[in-house]
């Protein structure tokens, strides 16, 4: 039995979802900005994805320990954020978050439960490990880079998203790709893969380490920094309610691959790979794509999702 001290959020709600209740304008690298209709299609879609996810028979989670625990509990702690426009943002007059990656841990609790139930706790780059590592969260669903330091600490499914970094400044900025960013002081997150790659890609920038995307997009917008760089996904983010901000440039450094972060010493890692894989192949992760990214981004063809157990640590 596990000791849980955090506040359960059902699922039961979902028709006033946050997808609905934000204004849809979006903007890719490229554009400055493109008009959403702001209708509930998109919450509907939403919905109707989540009641078609795939649920596992019986003895499929019996065979499991972690899954078992999971349903045992009766719902999934998933460490997330609140505040992440396109991967999860919390609707606090419902209690319910959206985004794509709120709605895999959705899934994956549907998968699970026979239903979707998920309890949010927000994390940081500095808690997600020993949140883990504690048991107070069953798996991280969080934007979060596999790394070596990280996987020797956690095992990581996936991985199931991949995004290269990208350069937001202020909409007047005469910034206008990497080679400008020599001099300049770039804001990232700490702790955070945008550190290493400024250090390697960017070594004439002063780097102004920030505890999260909202401070570190604040320090562009008040004037504290002239850029922040980070994974292209999270600047979207930015954009996409933002009219005071761009993306400039092309994406630039390594791929950054996302994991779904799960307990290292147990046997989740294979139990969340096979669902992982069965929601790519049934054309879920495509439709979840371009449902919470591709159509308030502008976008119209989902990316190739990345080869499961393609990166050391996953």
């Amino acid at each position: 039995m596990r000791t849980r001290t955090t506040t359960r959020r059902g699922l039961t709600a979902v028709a006033a979802l946050s997808l609905a209740a934000v204004a849809l304008v979006a903007c890719s690298p490229e554009d400055e900005g493109t008009d959403g209709d702001g209708t509930g299609d998109e919450s509907s879609a939403y919905q109707e994805l989540l009641d078609g996810g795939i649920v596992a028979d019986d003895a499929t989670v019996e065979a499991n320990e972690w899954a078992s625990g999971v349903r045992e509990a009766g719902v999934l702690t998933v460490g997330g954020t609140e505040t992440s426009e396109l991967f999860s943002l919390l609707d606090p007059t419902t209690g319910v978050a959206t985004g794509f990656d709120a709605a895999l841990s959705q899934l994956l609790s549907r998968y699970i439960l026979g239903e979707v139930n998920t309890d949010l706790q927000q994390v940081t780059v500095d808690t997600r490990e020993d949140l883990l590592e504690t048991g107070a969260v069953d798996t991280i669903f969080a934007t979060y880079s596999i790394t070596p330091e990280r996987a020797a600490r956690v095992a990581f499914a996936g991985p199931y998203y991949s995004s290269q970094s990208g350069i937001l400044v202020p909409i007047d900025s005469d910034i206008t790709g990497l080679d400008d960013l020599d001099g300049a002081t770039v804001a990232t997150q700490a702790a955070s893969t945008g550190v290493t790659v400024l250090e390697e890609f960017a070594p004439g920038a002063t780097v102004l380490e920030l505890p999260d995307h909202a401070q570190a997009l604040a320090a562009v917008q008040q004037g504290n920094a002239d850029a922040y760089v980070i994974d292209q996904s999270l600047l979207l983010n930015a954009v996409v309610t933002n009219d005071d901000v761009q993306i400039v440039g092309e994406p630039f450094g390594p791929g950054d691959n996302y994991g779904i972060g799960l307990p290292k010493d147990s046997d989740a890692q294979e139990f969340v790979n096979e669902w992982l894989q069965q929601v790519i192949d049934d054309g879920t992760w495509a439709e979840l794509w371009q449902i919470t990214i591709g159509d308030r981004a502008d976008i119209d063809t989902a990316p190739e999702p990345p080869v499961i157990g393609s990166v050391e640590g996953s």
